[in-house]
């Protein structure tokens, strides 16, 4: 199947390079392209492509506000956007995250990693940079989480859907957690399925962001199961 990308960035000499980059993938088309962020939204609701590269700083409308839009506009469901940017600041990083994108990623990537994150992304998985999920764990290192907070907002997960999320917040991919846990891949996507389902969020990053938000996680957590 054929993947199509919006490109949304104000400077059509970027815009080419990443047109020229994601042609080189087979199963790429690169159906549009936007140099403002209203421009990006409106396009994304004609031509619901399947992701978004979004830069975060055009005129009007920055990328943060459209991805917003875009995400939580039920007739673009499933379009999902990739924040791609010089700017790699924690004010950026969180702002995206919780703006709803599936993805955080610096303009200094390589080609193939580019194209493999689209793919990724137009899946259903999502994708952070090694440095941007060390920020997540950053941000979350020193602060302090009454029980009570994660027993209220877990309470409507299983105790197995607990183990998953903890190792998803660790950075393991569905293989990983399923030859952590002894369940097969599948088992695995079902039940970090469930967990985004009851949580109310996203993706797979917003899952992170819950677990170290409540607690459940903390820098330094184990990933073994409990034996």
């Amino acid at each position: 199947m054929t993947i199509s990308v919006l490109l949304a960035d104000d400077q059509a000499l970027v815009r080419a390079g990443f047109r020229s980059l994601l042609r080189r993938g087979r199963d790429i088309e690169v159906v549009g392209e936007a140099a403002s962020g209203d421009e990006a939204v409106r396009l994304a609701r004609t031509l619901r492509p399947d992701v978004v590269l979004m830069d975060i700083r055009m005129p009007g409308l920055d990328g943060l506000a459209a991805t917003e839009r875009i995400v939580t506009d039920p007739a673009m469901s499933g379009c999902r956007v990739i924040i791609l940017t010089t700017f790699e600041t924690d004010e950026y990083v969180f702002a995206a995250l919780r703006a709803g994108a599936s993805g955080f990623l610096t303009k200094e990537i390589e080609p193939a990693q580019l194209r493999q994150a689209v793919g990724i992304v137009a899946a259903g998985e999502a994708l952070l940079s090694p440095s941007v999920t060390r920020r997540v764990v950053e941000q979350f290192a020193h602060r302090p989480v009454a029980a009570t907070d994660t027993e209220a907002r877990l309470a409507v997960l299983t105790e197995r859907e607990r183990e998953v999320l903890r190792l998803v917040a660790t950075g393991l991919s569905n293989e990983q957690i399923a030859g952590r846990l002894f369940i097969s891949p599948l088992t695995a996507k079902t039940h970090i399925t469930r967990a985004i389902a009851k949580l109310g969020v996203r993706d797979r990053v917003q899952l992170v962001i819950v677990a170290y938000e409540t607690g459940l996680v903390r820098p330094g957590t184990p990933t073994d199961p409990p034996s």
